[in-house]
């Protein structure tokens, strides 16, 4: 995938946009991130920044997923994953597709929390992996405690359909249709790229 253009979001009546994650630009920011009180018991990568600066290489080198910096007005408060989830090892938990794209997601800066750029910032997102012709579903694993996450993305149209047991944690997988998709935001999409 490659970078997409900032849409402005009239719910929020501000840009929102996702670039690519950069090393050296990043490394820093996520770390930080990923040690936040609120990020901690669902990522449990709170580790130290030499881990952290290992970890990240490894994450940039697999070609399955594409990690992203999400933005709001250029400014980046959020971590996106999106990844082919035959190819991940979410595939081996339930009946993917290999069209099937994933999502997770975390708010890394505190101040961003609790004022509503998540549910835009999702849907934003997954409007974007739905522009893949091939892509029917949308899928998520979030650690069955997040009720908060759960509940955003049962707002942007994911379904709950099972508890999982992944290796390091009890998840939710949830699946967001195309179809249900499109009648969920029908004319209400982002139409505005600058």
């Amino acid at each position: 995938m490659n970078q997409r253009p900032q849409v402005f979001d009239p719910t929020l009546n501000r840009f929102i946009s996702f670039r690519p994650v950069e090393f050296e630009r990043d490394v820093e920011r996520l770390h930080s991130w990923h040690n936040e009180e609120h990020v901690i018991p669902y990522w449990q990568q709170n580790m130290s920044l030499p881990e952290y600066k290992a970890h990240l290489a490894t994450l940039l080198a697999d070609t399955h997923q594409t990690l992203w910096i999400g933005e709001i007005d250029d400014v980046p408060m959020s971590y996106w994953e999106t990844y082919w989830a035959e190819e991940d090892s979410l595939g081996n938990y339930y009946e993917s597709h290999p069209s099937d794209q994933g999502v997770h997601l975390l708010i890394g800066k505190p101040e961003y929390l609790g004022k509503g750029y998540a549910l835009p910032m999702l849907r934003t997102i997954v409007e974007y992996l739905l522009l893949t012709p091939q892509t029917n579903r949308v899928v998520t694993e979030p650690d069955a405690r997040n009720e908060k996450m759960i509940h955003i993305f049962s707002k942007c149209g994911f379904e709950s359909v099972e508890r999982l047991s992944l290796p390091d944690k009890e998840a939710q997988l949830m699946i967001c249709k195309r179809e249900e998709f499109q009648r969920r935001w029908e004319g209400s999409l982002h139409d505005t790229n600058v």
